[in-house]
């Protein structure tokens, strides 16, 4: 697995998970725990993570939507 997006944008990452899964690439949510013991304030990041055969598709996908995968 490969990370493809982190982010402490609570809306991104259903976004993103949206996109793909639109496009029929699956993908995985990390870290969703620890933002959640941290109280959900946004100080810890979530990452998205895509098989590594999928990575670059999916950031294609992504891009192609307007999300800035630099953050």
């Amino acid at each position: 697995m490969e990370e493809l997006l982190r982010t402490t944008d609570i809306t991104l990452i259903p976004l993103a998970k949206t996109l793909l899964d639109g496009e029929d690439i699956p993908s995985f949510e990390l870290d969703v725990n620890m933002s959640i013991l941290e109280g959900s304030i946004g100080i810890l990041p979530r990452r998205l993570m895509v098989r590594t055969a999928d990575l670059d598709r999916a950031r294609r996908v992504l891009e192609l939507a307007g999300v800035d995968l630099a953050r």
